[in-house]
């Protein structure tokens, strides 16, 4: 049996922080990103990045959202100086929905809307080498690998191979 569900991406509420916290407060997520993903998550962490972000004028952070509940956040993060024509990307979604195509298609909506929106010509994320699923999902979007920086990054002690995935504007 196939589950009908709407996916969209629309900012986040100061009203859904505790689904924000409850959802991002998951080890298996925060080893996928960078340090500045704290594990464990807190209330305040939620309430900084809501704050942070809920003004923006245009959005740059979303909750990926299915039937309108938020399950998890992605972004779009325009470059400043001589990398001003590029937008970094990053995401993660609930655990409960791993593996369902969803972050797939939020990837293909940020990817539309960070084009439409900024003066950029190129959008890029950078998964980790052992981040399989995410790789996949960047490249079911359309995006390219560029590079692989070997052990360049350090996560949980460990050395990372760092993968740059980009989109170019057409």
């Amino acid at each position: 049996m196939r589950i009908n569900y709407e996916i969209s991406i629309s900012p986040w509420k100061m009203d859904e922080l505790d689904t924000l916290v409850t959802f991002a407060n998951n080890k298996n997520i925060s080893d996928n990103l960078t340090d500045a993903f704290p594990h464990p998550y807190t209330i305040e962490d939620g309430i900084k990045f809501i704050s942070t972000y809920i003004n923006d004028n245009p959005s740059r952070a979303f909750a990926i959202r299915i039937n309108d509940k938020p399950i998890g956040s992605i972004g779009v993060f325009p470059q400043t100086d001589i990398h001003r024509k590029n937008a970094e990307m990053g995401y993660w979604i609930a655990e409960e929905y791993w593996g369902m195509g969803i972050v797939t298609k939020a990837v293909k909506l940020v990817i539309d809307y960070g084009f439409k929106t900024f003066d950029i010509n190129r959008i890029f994320a950078r998964p980790f080498n052992t981040n399989i699923a995410s790789q996949r999902v960047l490249e079911k979007a359309g995006m390219n690998l560029e590079a692989r920086f070997q052990n360049t990054v350090i996560k949980n002690g460990e050395y990372k191979d760092e993968l740059f995935y980009a989109i170019r504007k057409e």
